[in-house]
């Protein structure tokens, strides 16, 4: 059994996920998200969509980016 990256869990089910020449071992979507997904740079949460950038800043949506400052951003369709 593999253990989970992010809470430890042992599970016969694990996904592995390699991004940049890095492998990781998760057992559930949430675990993956949670270490993986960045943050909203206005809010925190996690974004697992598109969201948007200005500046190599990330933010999860165009009303946190205005929250930030950023006027002239738009919400990808």
């Amino acid at each position: 059994m593999k253990k989970c990256d992010t809470c430890g869990n042992e599970y016969d089910k694990c996904m592995e996920i390699n991004i940049l020449n890095k492998k990781y071992t998760f057992d559930c979507f949430e675990c993956a998200i949670y270490q993986l997904a960045p943050p909203c740079s206005t809010c925190q949460c996690k974004i697992i969509g598109h969201g948007v950038e200005d500046n190599n800043v990330i933010y999860c949506c165009v009303h946190c980016a205005k929250r930030a400052g950023i006027k002239d951003l738009k919400d990808r369709h």
